[in-house]
């Protein structure tokens, strides 16, 4: 089948790295390996962030042209655009609206389908009504919508047609990097310990997040002053992320000292590598819809220890695969944390349950079958 694809909050090929884009570009593998061709019809960005009506209005204008110009597109054909069969458009909510995907599948008489969507009533009348309204209309025109985060499922079901067309699908990734990353953690870990001064010899607390104001702010304060109460244990600390709050993290976890090493950003390959090396992810997840990183560091044979928030616990197997605390308590996250750092028996048992988990439940050959299911069925 053919398929056009679309992600209104930020195209898959986007410069910036994100679990956003990196959510789409694994939906598009998973699509391809099960068989069907995948083209990315628009890279508009819907977003406003500011809740401003102008603006807003404004993308809503600029996104029907695009709808409009992809329609001429299609009809004129040999100018290498096939029309499609179905439209998929990737992540909607009130802030990123899909103002082309219905219009175009619409105009074509194709499926629409929508993946990751969320819908907050409160929103109505509010500084993104526009939006909230479009997000409304699209998941009434969706033949199918596929629920990565089940938190979101409450809200979205009783707009739908049919609530049967939610179809619940576990986040995933390709988890064969990471068993590879696995086989050369010793390696690994040795330049790891040369290049920023770390000790081999001591537990590594590890994380993976951009730095950027916000909820990834607020995390990355709520961990330096959870990681602050650990002061009496041996650990060290790996941080990989960059942004445009680096400063303000670097604050953040100053009052831990030389346990920390900062990382920066590093380029996609080597993100496993670097978390099979250490021993504990560690992640507040403040207001994450479920965290790409959390999956990558279990893929990785990580214990994970993180807050209790939105999909956290339908990817971190509470118990067994990770610890999670409740959210904002940052004692009780240090404590979860003390919990694995003085239990290396626990925690490597785990890192083994955590690989075991992300086999059976989040890796993307079941996704790729598990989407192809939806797909037909709209044949």
């Amino acid at each position: 089948m053919r398929i056009g694809f679309y992600a209104p909050l930020k195209p898959p090929d986007h410069p910036v790295p994100s679990g956003d884009r990196l959510v789409a570009r694994l939906l598009i593998r998973a699509l391809e390996a099960a068989g069907h061709e995948v083209q990315v019809m628009s890279r508009f960005r819907s977003r406003d962030g500011q809740g401003d009506a102008i603006r807003q209005a404004r993308l809503a204008a600029l996104g029907q042209r695009q709808a409009e110009r992809i329609k001429r597109r299609v009809h004129l054909q040999g100018i290498g655009l096939a029309p499609p069969q179905l439209w998929f458009t990737y992540h909607l909510y009130h802030k990123a609206p899909d103002w082309i995907g219905p219009a175009v599948a619409d105009c074509l008489g194709i499926p629409y389908v929508v993946a990751e969507a969320s819908f907050a009533p409160k929103q109505a009348g509010g500084p993104w009504a526009a939006g909230h309204a479009a997000v409304a209309a699209a998941l009434a025109r969706a033949d199918a919508v596929i629920g990565l985060n089940p938190t979101d499922a409450a809200c979205v079901r009783p707009l739908l047609a049919d609530p049967a067309r939610y179809h619940a699908l576990p986040p995933f990734l390709d988890a064969a990097p990471f068993a590879a990353a696995r086989d050369a953690r010793a390696q690994t870990r040795t330049g790891l310990a040369s290049a920023f001064g770390l000790d081999p010899a001591q537990p590594w607390l590890v994380t993976v997040a951009m730095m950027r104001p916000g909820d990834k702010l607020a995390s990355y304060r709520l961990l330096g002053t959870a990681l602050a109460r650990l002061a009496d244990r041996p650990w060290q600390f790996l941080v990989v992320g960059d942004g445009a709050a680096r400063t303000d993290v670097a604050a953040a976890l100053a009052p831990l000292g030389r346990r920390v090493a900062l990382a920066g950003a590093l380029p996609p390959d080597r993100v496993p590598e670097t978390l099979a090396a250490a021993d504990v992810f560690v992640w507040p997840a403040v207001r994450e819809a479920w965290g790409m990183a959390l999956l990558e560091a279990q893929a990785a044979a990580l214990p994970v220890v993180a807050g209790r928030v939105g999909g956290v616990p339908a990817v971190v197997a509470e118990g067994e695969t990770g610890l999670l605390a409740p959210d904002g308590d940052d004692a009780a996250l240090a404590t979860a944390v003390a919990a694995l750092l003085d239990d290396p028996v626990r925690r490597h048992a785990m890192g083994s349950a955590a690989v075991r988990h992300i086999a059976a439940r989040h890796a993307l050959p079941a996704a790729a079958r598990a989407l192809d299911a939806v797909l037909e069925g709209l044949a």
